[in-house]
């Protein structure tokens, strides 16, 4: 299940998954699993640092079909452990530091920062309700922004799957999720 809702700055998704919210919250804040599932359809996760605490920091890469890594950075401003996740979220480069968005072709006036939050509720029967709010975006991008997170999602609920043991290991990276030793 999935609802979407768009202001002009703001992306808010909603999904429900087949999963314990324990599990869920490792499967959102380990490097090892993020690297499962983080990035839009037919992208993998080739770096996943993370220093998960208040102040902290992340380093992620995405990888796309034509080989290029899109990098993005942060600072967790608040956690909740189990609950909720604020974090900023910039585009940069494989050494930290903060790049335009121009750098990956989105528009000019892409702000340098934007704020991630994620949060994290029982949904009965062992599912979980997670909702994630990326606000600041222009308008202009906000499409983008949607489907590179609905397929994020769905690979996220694959992965979750296969950790789980209800779904054979290898059908995620169909997806484009990266293939685990």
């Amino acid at each position: 299940m999935a609802t979407q809702k768009e202001t002009e700055k703001d992306l808010v998704i909603t999904r429900i998954f087949d999963a314990p919210r324990e599990l869920v919250w490792k499967t959102w804040t380990e490097s090892e699993r993020i690297e499962r599932w983080w990035g839009p359809q037919y992208f993998t996760a080739p770096v996943a640092k993370i220093d998960f605490r208040v102040g902290g920091t992340y380093l992620y890469a995405m990888r796309g079909p034509d080989g290029r890594d899109y990098w993005s950075t942060g600072t967790f401003r608040e956690i909740v452990p189990q609950k909720r996740i604020v974090a900023t979220d910039n585009f940069a480069d494989e050494k930290v530091n903060v790049v335009p968005a121009a750098t990956y072709g989105l528009s000019a006036d892409y702000p340098k920062e934007l704020v991630l939050t994620v949060t994290f509720e029982d949904a009965g029967e062992g599912k979980t309700k997670v909702t994630l709010c990326h606000v600041g975006m222009p308008a202009a991008d906000l499409e983008n922004a949607r489907l590179g997170w609905s397929t994020s999602l769905d690979k996220f609920a694959e992965a979750l799957k296969e950790i789980q043991g209800t779904k054979p290991a290898g059908k995620a990276r169909q997806q484009g999720s990266q293939p685990r030793a």
